[in-house]
């Protein structure tokens, strides 16, 4: 690690997201912890300080660390025009096709941002993702969500 700093802006970042994450830490005391299994109203803003307070620590010593060589590259617009109207097309949508066939079509949306993206590799993709979601959210959580909506005539 050199002793001279490459960049301000990471020094400043991670002093700003240490200092909240400790003013939040602190704030969070008043409330009661719990345990893990039954977690208590002040558990996760704790956990989330603590996680956002080591995200600060490692922006800050990066700060410190070498200088970057390579200059800022190439914008990956197919990843940008295909990653972000993902949720949005299933924030749209999940109420009127349901659950698993929103989640199935997103899921093809946003494997679509990789140039090395198959066509039936993006298939297997999204029914991998859409079945396991399924499990996990619908079955193994028992969230009150339609798997199949109204659009659908199922």
């Amino acid at each position: 690690m050199s002793t001279k700093p490459k960049d301000d802006t990471d020094i400043a970042a991670g002093l700003l997201l240490m200092a909240a994450a400790g003013f939040f830490g602190w704030q969070s005391l008043g409330l009661e912890m719990g345990t893990s299994i039954r977690m208590g109203p002040g558990y996760f803003p704790m956990v989330l300080s603590g996680l956002l307070f080591i995200l600060g620590a490692v922006i800050l010593f990066k700060a410190f660390g070498r200088p970057d060589d390579e200059p800022f590259g190439r914008i990956a617009w197919r990843g940008i025009l295909f990653i972000l109207p993902a949720p949005i097309f299933f924030g749209l949508t999940v109420r009127g096709l349901g659950f698993v066939p929103a989640l199935f079509i997103t899921t093809l949306i946003a494997s679509q941002a990789s140039v090395r993206m198959r066509p039936l590799a993006a298939l297997v993709l999204a029914v991998a993702v859409t079945v396991l979601a399924t499990l996990v959210f619908s079955y193994g959580l028992g969230l009150p969500f339609r798997r199949f909506g109204p659009w659908l005539p199922l």
